[in-house]
């Protein structure tokens, strides 16, 4: 049996048991919730009539492994339970707005690798002079300075100041939500944006000293095919680590940057829902955020093996 296929089926195998603890943490999230769950869902609002039936309508009046059998049925079902306040599934709430963050995550993934990749060539290429000096100093400050405080910013000077960008909102449609999440990407994107430069740029300049690029230029290979086959693939390696390391950060990031920029989106939801007390949406949103992660980690390490035939279960 081919090893790429037994590394894939293995790497699914080892996600199962990280999915099954992911599902059990937040299935206590409710029930860890210091004193009665139901009485602190319904806060001011609180009467012995409504705190009962709440505690019935959850659930919470059955033993706990009774609870947690029907929670896994209700996954299993895809039911996640009811919104205390919006009165809506939230299978569907997920269904209307998981798209949009995912959207706003691999926007800024593209942006990032639209800025990244041509920035550690030149500054690879010209290593130690004034544009890498420059660009180094520049990637620093981006890494010490909050996302949120650049999204203010930008959402004032490009929102605001220079109305060329909406404040908060998006609309549908392609183009229009390329505009509309134009400034949250950028904002998401920034801190990907100066470790995936300075990590090719100084793969570039390592790999470019090796002994295989110098016997390539030895042979007499043209530049564009050292670059492509020897040095871009092999400094790419690592940075597919860091892609997915920081797409998983960026889905989580979301709850962030989306109240931010007021982006109705998964993360915008998840403050409703802990502002509100809404723990059914808190709930199921943590346990979408967790899957999805997983699923991120997976997908990332099954291109990294593609990238490197050394990669092995």
């Amino acid at each position: 049996m081919n090893d790429k296929f037994i590394y894939i089926v293995g790497r699914i195998l080892q996600a199962i048991p990280t999915i099954i603890i992911i599902t059990v943490v937040v299935f206590f999230i409710i029930r860890l919730i210091p004193g009665d769950p139901a009485t602190v869902m319904l806060g001011l609002k609180a009467t012995p009539e409504r705190v009962e039936a709440l505690t019935r309508y959850m659930g919470l009046d059955k033993p706990l492994y009774m609870q947690f059998v029907i929670f896994l049925q209700n996954i299993a079902k895809g039911q996640l339970g009811d919104s205390v306040i919006l009165r809506t599934p939230v299978t569907e709430l997920i269904q209307n707005r998981l798209p949009l963050t995912l959207f706003l995550a691999f926007y800024a993934v593209f942006i990032s690798l639209v800025v990244s990749i041509p920035l550690s060539l030149l500054t690879a290429l010209h290593k130690n002079g004034w544009f890498d000096q420059v660009v180094r100093v520049v990637l620093m400050g981006t890494l010490s300075t909050p996302n949120f405080w650049v999204g203010i910013i930008l959402l004032i000077l490009f929102g605001v100041k220079i109305p060329i960008f909406p404040v908060g909102g998006v609309r549908e449609g392609f183009l229009n939500r390329l505009q509309d999440l134009f400034l949250p990407a950028v904002t998401l994107s920034l801190h990907m944006t100066a470790v995936l430069t300075r990590n090719m740029r100084d793969n570039i300049i390592s790999i470019l000293q090796s002994e295989h690029v110098v016997f390539a230029h030895a042979k007499g290979l043209r530049e564009r095919l050292i670059f492509l086959r020897h040095v871009l693939r092999n400094a790419a390696i690592s940075s597919v680590t860091i892609v997915g390391l920081y797409l998983s950060s960026m889905v989580g990031g979301s709850v962030v940057i989306e109240t931010v920029f007021a982006i109705p989106g998964m993360g915008y939801t998840m403050i409703q829902g802990i502002n509100g007390r809404d723990y059914i949406v808190v709930q199921g949103l943590t346990l979408v955020f967790g899957i999805l992660v997983s699923f991120i980690y997976l997908a990332n390490d099954i291109v990294y093996s593609f990238l490197d035939p050394r990669v092995t279960l």
